[in-house]
């Protein structure tokens, strides 16, 4: 008999999803600020049972803008207000390494979603990826798992410029999308 396949697993996109993001990067805690909504969604996706990853290209360490003691405080940070309301992270995948590497974790590619994937023995089809960026679009359908927009971050410049399937669903931000996913 086969294991049950956690059918309940949902990836963010960290930068412009559940915090605020910046073109010059998040380059240390203080600049770190979530999203209003943003954190409270995450505890009641943990409420009802979800499995709540994020994926997130960190090319900043490989550009030498901050290192990963900063990247650890910045999840630390994130960790902490996330516990004050009652939620949590299962599990931080990141790729450190810029642009011109070709590796397979930083998206488009799927590698760090196929790891989160296999990690948690979810179904792929069944897997959601929230995002604000053509890159989680395209990382998501490499990797079988649909996707989400979001407008904050960099979702409304995706949505001027980037052709987007027309079944893509976008909302306003992660809250608004938990809100419609939970009732």
């Amino acid at each position: 008999m086969q294991e049950d396949k956690n059918s309940k697993l949902i990836i963010l996109d960290r930068d412009g999803v559940i915090n605020h993001d910046s073109d010059d990067y998040i380059k240390s805690a203080t600049e770190w600020i979530p999203i209003e909504g943003s954190l409270k969604a995450i505890a009641r996706l943990n409420v009802a049972g979800y499995s709540v990853t994020i994926a997130t290209n960190q090319s900043g360490i490989g550009r030498g803008y901050y290192d990963l003691d900063t990247l650890d405080d910045i999840h630390e940070k994130m960790e902490t207000l996330l516990e004050k309301e009652g939620g949590h992270i299962d599990d931080i995948a990141y790729c450190p390494h810029t642009p011109d590497i070709g590796c397979q974790c930083r998206k488009p590619a799927p590698g760090m979603l196929n790891r989160i994937v296999e990690r948690f023995n979810a179904y792929s089809r069944k897997t959601v990826m929230v995002g604000d960026t053509i890159t989680d679009h395209e990382a998501s359908l490499a990797a079988g798992i649909d996707f989400i927009l979001v407008k904050t971050g960099k979702g409304s410049r995706t949505l001027e410029q980037a052709q987007l399937p027309n079944n893509v669903p976008v909302f306003d931000n992660l809250a608004a999308y938990v809100d419609h996913l939970l009732r």
